[in-house]
């Protein structure tokens, strides 16, 4: 890999292509780059939620995302390869598990805030959900793997429930959104 990254600007894009993990190219503004691009962007935000100060598991549990990420992308990069396993999905599905169990049934809707690391985590979730709709987008002409689709899935699902986590460690709630509130007239 040293070797691979020794250039960092080729030229190669000049003309609006892009080289895909597999030596072909592509438009730079094709579904799969798109859903890269989307994945990089969660990654980079993930990157940014863990500068805030975090408990240890919950660290390790995101830079371990981080990895799966860059992973998820690496598969999206190679066309037909595979990186992403149901194992790491059941992993997701284990952590809303354990994650969740603590926290008080919603009763009504959240709004995105509270602490700053809740708020990023909302940002995450967001981001999530997007690279999701992409990845769909590019499995309907495209093959992409199911557990790939599940797990960014989970992941958003995840992060929605580590923003209540973050706000409850922060010592606040969740910011609920008042139906009957005052409006303006």
């Amino acid at each position: 890999m040293g070797n691979r990254l020794s250039k960092i600007a080729t030229r190669t894009g000049d003309n609006g292509s892009t080289g895909l993990g597999d030596g072909s190219r592509t438009e730079k503004d094709s579904l799969r780059i798109q859903a890269i691009g989307d994945i990089d962007e969660l990654n980079s935000q993930l990157g940014l939620l863990l500068c805030d100060k975090l408990d240890l598991a919950l660290r390790e549990t995101l830079l371990s995302i981080q990895h799966d990420l860059f992973d998820l992308g690496g598969e999206l990069c190679i066309p037909g390869y595979t990186l992403i396993s149901d194992a790491q999905v059941a992993r997701l599905d284990r952590l809303l598990e354990k994650y969740n169990a603590d926290l008080p049934p919603l009763k009504d809707f959240i709004l995105p805030g509270g602490s700053h690391a809740a708020a990023l985590a909302h940002v995450c979730r967001t981001v999530c959900r997007r690279a999701e709709r992409s990845i769909v987008s590019l499995g309907k002409s495209e093959t992409v793997s199911e557990a790939l689709r599940q797990y960014v899935n989970r992941l958003s699902d995840l992060l929605f429930v580590l923003s209540r986590v973050l706000n409850r460690a922060d010592g606040g709630n969740d910011v609920l959104w008042q139906k009957d509130r005052m409006r303006d007239a």
